[in-house]
């Protein structure tokens, strides 16, 4: 692991819900029970279409009075819309506070303590003006902190941290295989457990009804997984996302995000069967499939 870093993550932005009814609005909606977002715990969540495909991913995070949700920024004021459509007479107030508040990953040995978190997913607690926690997916992925930018820089840097680029950030979480919203998981179109929210802390079977919960629910008790967001080493120049991946000349699946020789791709795990587990081309390359270290689940022999 490396030393102690943080990047300012211009990509993500923050929604602001408040009022009393916005715990309960949000119960009825996400994929995560919102009895498990405390203010000493973040949680990991998504919000799907009815049919069950994913629409946003994002983390929450409990302030007391208000609830602030860290997603991409390019894509927020989208969320923002799809909220407001299902409020209704709730009383919830949602409002952007990008402009007040910045997403910061704290990342590499260490990284977490020095924010005064313990070491278990979604660990939360006040830092900086704002809040820190412990990404809620993997502890192994470090902290996010949500806080004033005008104080974060100068508190993470009186903790040891040094700030590097969110480029940095982006080759960490491809090589712990965490997706990047869009980038990786395809609007109207990816399921969650193909994209391993369950392994990743961010669905619950036991909480009441969700949007988009009944398909989700049947690709779990069924079996129904067939395809699996993967890492890929990449050997050659890194193909575009959505480029097809091909074994034995048949496709298996698409690229999804990547850089420096890392990756993640969507691939048909009966097609990986077919072919081996071995390398896949894409483009010009060679891409060979990896297991995560926290995977739920086994690469066809």
């Amino acid at each position: 692991m490396p030393e102690p870093r943080y990047a300012i993550l211009p990509a993500r932005g923050v929604l602001e819900l408040s009022g009393e009814e916005s715990r309960s609005f949000l119960q009825a909606l996400i994929t995560r029970d919102m009895d498990h977002l405390t203010p000493r715990a973040a949680i990991y969540s998504a919000l799907l279409t009815p049919q069950g495909k994913y629409l946003f991913d994002f983390f929450l995070a409990d302030a007391g009075d208000r609830l602030l949700l860290d997603g991409e920024a390019a894509r927020l004021a989208d969320l923002a819309q799809r909220l407001n459509m299902y409020r209704l007479r709730a009383k919830v107030a949602i409002a952007d506070v990008s402009a007040d508040r910045q997403v910061i990953a704290a990342f590499g040995d260490g990284a977490a303590a020095a924010l005064g978190l313990a070491g278990t997913a979604g660990a939360a607690r006040p830092f900086a003006d704002g809040l820190a926690f412990v990404d809620p997916r993997l502890a192994e992925a470090g902290a996010r902190l949500i806080a004033p930018a005008a104080t974060a820089a100068a508190a993470l840097e009186a903790a040891g941290l040094s700030q590097t680029e969110a480029e940095d950030y982006d080759l960490f979480r491809l090589d712990l295989a965490l997706p990047d919203g869009s980038r990786d998981l395809a609007v109207d179109k990816a399921l969650l457990l193909e994209s391993n929210f369950e392994a990743l802390n961010g669905v619950d079977f036991d909480k009441g009804c969700f949007v988009g919960q009944e398909l989700t629910a049947r690709t779990k008790y069924r079996g129904l997984v067939r395809k699996r967001l993967l890492p890929v080493r990449v050997d050659g120049p890194m193909p575009a996302p959505d480029t097809p991946l091909l074994a034995d000349g048949k496709e298996v699946g698409v690229m999804r995000s990547g850089r420096d020789g890392r990756g993640l791709a969507l691939l048909r795990l009966e097609r990986l069967a077919d072919g081996g587990a071995g390398p896949l081309t894409g483009g010009q390359a060679t891409l060979t499939p990896i297991r995560p270290d926290w995977a739920d689940f086994d690469l066809p022999a």
